[in-house]
């Protein structure tokens, strides 16, 4: 089967410093993937090549399918209220009917006359998640889920991914620090250490690899 996804052998340098080195990875249809690595390994750099943020020097990324991103750090529009962010993530104008949102997403109904400014973390990521489904994504990156947020927070929005997953056959690549969460959250992940994946498999499978366990897990 074609994935949904995929990336072979991508290099992007930054002048001299080269952030991706040789990279591949592939994400099938309804598939949750994370990609691990520490604060400085190349993930963002991966997702802003995906999202034609950074050109790469060399190598192909193929996408069979619709793709949205959900930035690290939210990067909300903090002057506008959650309802025109949501439809700035529409690609089209005639696309802006945010209310199927609504549903998918419930806790953002009563704030949705609100500014971005006067949301909390989590309600700001929610709007974040909704923005990018506003695109009617059949991919979804998501760059740093729990950054910044309480462990509460990070537990509800993890189910409101799971459940888009499961009830709308949703592909997620999860880009996360925590690779605790996301082993648990995605079923495959790859581990990027200074630009190159480093080790590849089942999430169960590299929990017990004694070398993730220790460098992630604190094992």
């Amino acid at each position: 089967m074609s994935a949904l996804l995929q990336v072979r052998d991508l290099l992007v340098r930054y002048d001299a410093a080269v952030a991706l080195d040789r990279v591949s990875l592939e994400v099938h249809r309804a598939e949750m993937v994370a990609l691990i690595g520490r604060n400085g390994a190349g993930k963002s750099t991966l997702v802003d090549a995906l999202s034609g943020i950074v050109q790469p020097a060399s190598g192909h990324i193929v996408l069979r399918g619709r793709f949205a991103h959900v930035p690290e750090g939210r990067q909300l529009f903090h002057e506008l209220t959650v309802d025109d962010n949501l439809m700035l993530g529409a690609s089209r104008r005639a696309d802006r009917d945010t209310s199927w949102v609504y549903e998918l997403l419930p806790e953002l109904t009563r704030i949705r006359r609100q500014r971005a400014d006067c949301l909390s973390g989590g309600q700001e990521q929610m709007v974040a998640v909704g923005r990018a489904l506003m695109a009617r994504p059949e991919l979804l990156a998501v760059d740093e889920l729990s950054l910044g947020l309480a462990p509460r927070v990070v537990a509800d929005l993890c189910d409101r991914l799971l459940q888009l997953h499961r009830t709308e056959g949703l592909a997620v690549l999860l880009i996360e620090q925590n690779a605790r969460l996301a082993l648990e959250l995605c079923s495959r992940a790859y581990v990027l250490e200074a630009g190159r994946i480093v080790a590849e498999g089942p999430s169960a499978s590299l929990a017990q690899s004694a070398a993730v366990a220790t460098a992630y897990l604190g094992k």
